[in-house]
């Protein structure tokens, strides 16, 4: 018999990922009241109670500001054993909130590691949670790398923002390097000598991304901030990556303004 999954939340990496399980043979059925999306193989419903009914896998795929909402429009609806998984970069609390709310389900904290549009399904992933093993059971089949952390919901989502002072303070420096380099009309030797060390394909994921996601790595950001405080560490970089993020979202933001 095909697992049947639910995914909850159809923007750019749900749609990837929701098409890649029905490219591999699961049975998909997603919802998003925001994004008009029609992935490949997969089944829209109306809401997340009809996607929930009866499946054996729920992907929570929208964003940490929505995560506490999809949930609790899935709860009534999950059967026990459903495993739950909450893919959203959160802080660790609410992911200990979203387990706690799901009650007989079996929450996965799930916490993505690179690119999910490049990678879709095959993205490697981190796992925790009382529901982690069984996230792990369905989802390595079907090619996404699994690392099972721990049984605690929230320890993936906390080496998520761990590594995300990294990866976001690395995309904000070459921002700013660069920045600086095209006002000085050195920008075409800067990106390729930065190119030489971090790899071309990188730098532009990183520059790129960060322009493309900035509103939803703002709080990510921020979320990584308030982890580090809670550790007993000045999150500097985090904060100064916020605040670049801010930038770019406002001059993203800017020609929707004048029109």
């Amino acid at each position: 018999m095909r697992p049947i999954f639910a995914v909850l939340g159809l923007g750019e990496a749900g749609s990837r990922i929701a098409a890649d399980l029905a490219a591999g043979g699961a049975e998909v059925r997603g919802y998003d009241p925001a994004s008009g999306a029609k992935p490949a193989g997969v089944v829209r419903v109306p809401d997340a109670a009809a996607a929930v009914a009866g499946c054996d896998v729920v992907l929570s795929l929208n964003s940490a500001a929505a995560a506490r909402r999809a949930a609790d429009g899935a709860r009534t609806s999950l059967r026990p054993g459903t495993v739950y998984a909450d893919l959203n970069t959160a802080p660790p609390a609410l992911k200990r909130e979203l387990a706690s709310l799901l009650g007989e389900a079996a929450f996965a904290d799930v916490a993505l590691l690179g690119s999910v549009p490049a990678r879709g399904v095959r993205t490697p992933a981190l796992a925790s949670g009382g529901g982690a093993r069984s996230f792990a059971g369905a989802l390595t089949p079907l090619g996404m790398p699994v690392e099972i952390v721990s049984e605690r919901a929230g320890d993936a989502a906390a080496r998520k923002l761990l590594r995300s002072v990294f990866m976001k303070g690395l995309a904000a420096s070459a921002i700013e390097s660069l920045d600086a380099a095209s006002a000085a009309g050195q920008l075409e030797w800067l990106e390729s000598d930065i190119a030489g060390v971090i790899g071309e394909e990188l730098l532009q994921r990183l520059v790129d991304g960060s322009r493309r996601h900035a509103v939803r790595r703002i709080d990510e950001m921020e979320a990584a901030a308030e982890l580090l405080v809670e550790l007993g560490v000045d999150p500097q970089i985090a904060r100064a990556s916020a605040s670049v993020l801010a930038r770019l979202a406002a001059e993203s933001a800017e020609p929707a303004a004048l029109e």
